[in-house]
């Protein structure tokens, strides 16, 4: 792990797997004997309204789950963006799902980066990987986990009855590691 702490935002709708990309750096962390938060919020219409989930990376104790200014903001559509891009903490990052949102920040006291995960996943036969594609990314952005322990973790995670999700998360995963701009 490359800082002390992440305090990390995944915002997006209901549906596009926010949750599950936080569970999976929570559990990663801990299984890295991190100190970890996962902090789920999201609307009474789930699929379709809103969604985010706070995830705190730590190697000293966490006082808080909650997360008010991000290190880093992953963005998944336009309201997410619009929304929590400037509570951003001077010095973060930004990861912003390009196909969805066409904005892009104008803040110079953070970085922003951009990857096309839903055109992405959608080339790559890869329906509803789009969340899995931008996390690969979050990945090689941050130096968080290293690719190959955590699609290990990934893939162990899915329960029998979605087996046949494994190679599509690893593939997912690996092309969003593998984006470059």
């Amino acid at each position: 792990m490359k800082n002390d702490t992440y305090r990390i935002l995944l915002a997006g709708f209901g549906g596009q797997g926010i949750l599950f990309m936080g569970k999976q750096i929570a559990t990663a962390a801990m299984n890295e004997n991190l100190e970890v938060s996962w902090l789920p919020s999201y609307g009474p219409e789930m699929r379709g309204g809103s969604a985010n989930c706070s995830v705190i990376v730590s190697e000293s104790e966490i006082g808080s789950p909650v997360v008010t200014e991000p290190d880093i903001l992953v963005a998944m559509n336009r309201p997410s963006f619009l929304k929590f891009e400037p509570k951003v903490a001077k010095g973060g990052m930004v990861v912003v799902n390009s196909t969805l949102v066409e904005d892009r920040s104008t803040r110079d006291d953070i970085e922003a980066k951009y990857i096309p995960a839903t055109r992405m996943a959608d080339e790559n036969g890869l329906a509803g990987g789009a969340n899995m594609i931008m996390l690969g990314y979050l990945l090689k952005l941050t130096g968080m986990f290293e690719l190959e322990p955590f699609i290990k973790h990934v893939v162990d995670d899915i329960p029998a009855a979605r087996a046949h999700l494994a190679e599509a998360n690893r593939k997912a995963l690996t092309l969003g590691y593998n984006y470059a701009e």
